[in-house]
């Protein structure tokens, strides 16, 4: 059961990263699931840094925020990878 709360999770961050970096119209449901999911392990790799746990295996709003901050820093990676400035 917590993979199918870590797929909506990450899928609801990967969305709402896709709207605040402009990248919504060149990502499916399945990319913003990647994104998600990948974003919340960056954003949780960053978080341990700062003493702060988010999960997803278990909804809680620690974890879609440190998913949603994870997801932003990837795709600010992508885009500045892809087009050389991060929008």
């Amino acid at each position: 059961m917590g993979w199918i709360v870590a797929l909506i999770v990450g899928g609801l961050a990967g969305w709402l990263a896709s709207k605040v970096m402009n990248r919504d119209a060149s990502m499916g449901i399945f990319w913003n699931i990647v994104v998600g999911c990948v974003g919340s392990v960056v954003g949780n790799a960053i978080a341990s840094n700062f003493g702060i746990a988010g999960s997803v295996q278990e909804f809680s709003i620690v974890g879609l925020l440190v998913a949603f901050g994870g997801a932003v820093v990837l795709l600010g990676v992508v885009n500045l990878i892809q087009r050389g400035k991060v929008r």
